[in-house]
C-alpha cells in the first residue's frame, strides 16, 4: 500500500506545485480564470501558497502518516471551495477541481493503510 500512496500523494503535490507556480508567476490563464471567477487577483498568492502547503504535507506524510491525512483533507477542502467558487460564479468547468478533490480523498484513505 505504502506504494500506491506514495504515487498519489507525489502527482497529487506535483500538479499542486504547478498549479501554485502558474498562480505565483501570474499566468494569465490562471489570472483570467480567477478575474472570471470574481476572485481577487491581488490575493491569488493565498491559494498558491495553500497548495504549497498542501503538496509539503503530502509528501511529509510518506514519512509520518498523520500529517500526511491532515494535509490531504485539507486539499480536499480546498478543492471543494474551489468547486463552490465555481458553481457560484456559475462556471460549469469543475472538472480540475472536481477530480484533483478525489485524488486528495484517495490521499488522505492511503496514507494510514500505508503505515
Amino acid at each position: 500500500m505504502f506504494i500506491a500512496a506514495a504515487i498519489v500523494s507525489v502527482l497529487l503535490a506535483l500538479a499542486l506545485l504547478a498549479s501554485a507556480a502558474g498562480k505565483l508567476g501570474k499566468n494569465p490563464q490562471q489570472v483570467e480564470n480567477m478575474t472570471k471567477l470574481n476572485f481577487p487577483v491581488d490575493k491569488i498568492w493565498l491559494l498558491a501558497v495553500a497548495e504549497i502547503a498542501g503538496a509539503i504535507g503530502l509528501v511529509a506524510g510518506l514519512f509520518w502518516w498523520p500529517v500526511g491525512v491532515a494535509a490531504a483533507i485539507g486539499v480536499v477542502a480546498y478543492f471543494v471551495g474551489a468547486v463552490i467558487v465555481h458553481l457560484r460564479a456559475d462556471d460549469k468547468a469543475i472538472t480540475p477541481a472536481g477530480v484533483l478533490m478525489i485524488v486528495a480523498a484517495a490521499a488522505a484513505v492511503l496514507a494510514p493503510l500505508a503505515a
